[in-house]
Order: structure tokens, then sequence, then C-alpha cells
């Protein structure tokens, strides 16, 4: 794409990543968008092509265009949660805090459960053009194993997810997102450990130096989506939020092909 073409991509992107447009909600006609960007028609589609591709828009028709994300499942009604009576630790310090807590479920007597509180994260799956995700192959000494993870790391107090997500691209790979994405903030452990991973899309990158967080820094790579299934299938892909970012984008990206088949 030219300077215009991609400048006009880049505003559609934030625009769908600010969250000016909910799921379901019909994105503009192609007339409306050509005469405000200021952009023909033809280089307006090549814009709006990439982002369905990339599953940031869905195709409704020959020229309208959805936000993905809407549902039509219904929240159930009438459940009660448990009772939190107390709380108390028993173990303490920058990384981990593990409690006992005093809990009763609806109709069951109360008991007392552990909770392992770890730290808040934030991932980042960075795309370039030619559909490769940036990824580092480390080892993890808990596992005692070397595979492929997307960077990422903690958030800091008061510092906004979409920050860290930034600076651990930057300081473990030299690479800077030109755009980022919120797509979802989830708990790898949920019925024990509280630990909210916050997961980012980014959308092209430049180079900007070397890594300087070289504890977490590992061998750099741009890996072909098209490799991430038999990555996955050889137990190469480490840690739940480098899996739930892909299979993310790998997901949009099916459904992509299944509104084209149609």
């Amino acid at each position: 794409m030219g300077p215009k073409t991609t400048k006009v991509y880049e505003t559609l992107r934030a625009r769908l990543a600010s969250g000016e447009y909910r799921p379901g909600d019909k994105f503009p006609s192609e007339r409306t968008l050509s005469e405000e960007l200021g952009i023909g028609r033809t280089a307006l589609r090549q814009v709006l092509a990439r982002l369905v591709t990339e599953g940031a828009l869905e195709v409704r028709g020959r020229s309208s265009y959805l936000v993905p994300g809407a549902v039509s499942v219904k929240t159930p009604e009438g459940l009660e949660p448990w009772r939190i009576h107390g709380e108390r630790d028993l173990y303490d310090n920058r990384w981990v805090k593990l409690q006992l807590w005093d809990v009763e479920p609806p109709g069951v007597e109360r008991f007392e459960h552990h909770v392992v509180k770890l730290q808040h994260v934030a991932i980042t799956a960075v795309l370039d053009d030619q559909d490769r995700v940036l990824m580092m192959w480390r080892y993890r000494f808990v596992p005692q194993q070397f595979g492929w993870e997307l960077p990422g790391g903690i958030v800091d107090e008061g510092e906004d997810p979409a920050e860290t997500a930034l600076r651990e691209v930057v300081e473990e790979t030299g690479w800077r997102p030109k755009s980022l994405e919120h797509v979802v903030i989830y708990q790898p452990m949920v019925g024990m450990v509280d630990s909210p991973h916050e997961i980012f899309v980014g959308h092209g990158a430049e180079q900007v130096g070397s890594p300087t967080d070289l504890e977490e820094a590992g061998h750099i790579e741009w890996v072909p989506l098209a490799d991430i299934p038999g990555l996955m299938a050889r137990g190469e892909l480490m840690g739940s939020g480098t899996l739930v970012a892909l299979l993310h984008i790998l997901a949009n990206r099916g459904k992509q092909g299944l509104t084209a088949a149609h």
C-alpha cells in the first residue's frame, strides 16, 4: 500500500481499536469513508480487505461490513455467587502470594480454599504484512524445555496495560509495533490462581534497536502464521498467553475464509 492508503488503514484500525464501534455495529459505507477520508474506492477496498483478513471487520453482502464480536447467547439469571467470609495470608512476596479463603458455595457447607495471587501481565502478538508473527525461541527452566513464545511482561503499578505491551515488545525484541489492539483479558487458572492476562495484537513494526532485556530476550524471528498449527502440534508454543493470542488470530482468519466461501 502507498503512503495515503497506509494512513487510511492506520486511521481505521485506530478507530476500531479505540472501541468507537461496538461488536455487531455496521461499519460506515464505502461511499461515506471515501468522502470523509479523501481516498478512492479502489484504494479503500484494499484497506477494507486487509482489515477483513486481519479479523477486524466482517463482510456482509457485496460492500457491507460489520464489526465482529456480536453474540446471541443470553447471560443466565438467578444464579448466586459464592460467599467469601474472610481470607488470610500464608506466604507473600513480590512475585507470589498464597492465601486461604473462607468460602461458602450456594447450598454447600463453607470451607477453606487455597488462592494463589500472581502478577498482572500483558502479552502481544505483532503481525507484519507478510502474515508473520514476531516470536522468540526461549528456554524455560520450569518445564525444562525450549519453545516459541510472544513478548510480554508484568504490568507495573499504575501502568496502562497497553503501555506495558508496547514496552515489553521493544525491550524483548527491539521492534516497535505501529498500532496495538486489545483483544481480551482472561485468567489462565481461574479455579485457584488470580493472574489477569491482557492480550494485544499489534500491526506493523519498525526495528528500533536490539533487545535490552537480556534475561528475557531469546532468538527472535518472524514466524509464518501458516507454521503455527504445526508448532502447536509439536508442543513448541509456550505459555497460555501465546496460545490465546495466536488462536484468536487463526480463528478470525478461519472465519474470514468461511465468509469468502459463501
